[in-house]
């Protein structure tokens, strides 16, 4: 059943990478086009039919799929490359800087992506960066805690504990013990907070505070499709499905590296 559920959570990651991937060399129509062939139904050569801009839907699916990708590899990535160390130290050096650490991890963490997007918004406009800063930031709490926990159980083990009797300094320790043990930590955490930056990009784009007109985001063509609910509902089912299924792709392999790469739930099996 584990198996079965990492597998699944890399089919449906590997589709979306894919969608992004062809997306830079290939659509079937330009994705920012209007054209008066508005609201057509699916079928030939509109697979999907197209939207209440004449424009085609896979080809905006597909461009989608890429912006999404990027704003979570970006954020992501930011959110690692502060948190991680930042817990790290907090683990490594206790007392009032990991109180410190902590403190501020948690009120950073009281501030939702949301909020943060619109603050940014106001001062500096919409657009892509702004989203990919708001996430960034708002995820950094997550892998500053995920970081520090796992930092304290290794700090505490034998090996680290025999490698400080032997002279080697907590720098030392920390790069050569609890960087390569907290990694797999770190790899779960990337995969969760990569769904949840997909649907914080979404809800960014639906808003109006993420990635401007006329690029194509699957948050943006929700907003479309409320226009023509009632005409075409589907307009809203493919967003809303790429969405829902590359939530639930990363959120299988986030359970699934979990689960591999635990030793506790290897026992178990």
């Amino acid at each position: 059943m584990r198996k079965l559920q990492l597998n699944l959570g890399l089919a449906l990651v590997g589709l979306v990478i894919l969608a992004g991937v062809v997306s830079l060399f290939w659509t079937p129509y330009d994705p920012t086009r209007v054209t008066p062939d508005i609201l057509l139904a699916p079928g030939w050569p509109h697979l999907l039919g197209t939207d209440g801009m004449g424009i085609d839907i896979v080809s905006r699916l597909l461009v989608g799929a890429r912006y999404c990708l990027v704003v979570g590899v970006i954020s992501v990535g930011v959110a690692a490359a502060v948190g991680v160390p930042l817990g790290m130290v907090a683990g490594m050096r206790g007392g009032w800087l990991d109180e410190l650490v902590m403190r501020i991890a948690d009120i950073v963490y009281a501030f939702p992506a949301l909020l943060l997007a619109m603050l940014l918004a106001a001062a500096f406009g919409a657009s892509t960066s702004t989203a990919m800063a708001a996430i960034g930031v708002a995820t950094i709490p997550a892998f500053a805690r995920v970081a520090r926990a796992g930092t304290l159980q290794v700090a505490a083990s034998d090996f680290a504990l025999a490698a400080k009797a032997a002279g080697t300094s907590q720098w030392g320790i920390a790069w050569r013990h609890v960087f390569p043990n907290i990694a797999p930590l770190v790899g779960v955490q990337a995969s969760v907070g990569f769904a949840m930056a997909i649907l914080a990009e979404a809800a960014l784009s639906y808003l109006g505070l993420g990635t401007p007109r006329p690029t194509p985001t699957w948050g943006a063509m929700l907003r479309d499709a409320q226009d023509v609910w009632y005409i075409q509902p589907a307009q809203a089912l493919w967003p809303g499905l790429a969405i829902a299924l590359a939530v639930l792709g990363f959120n299988l392999l986030g359970d699934g590296m979990r689960d591999v790469l635990d030793p506790r739930l290897r026992e178990v099996r």
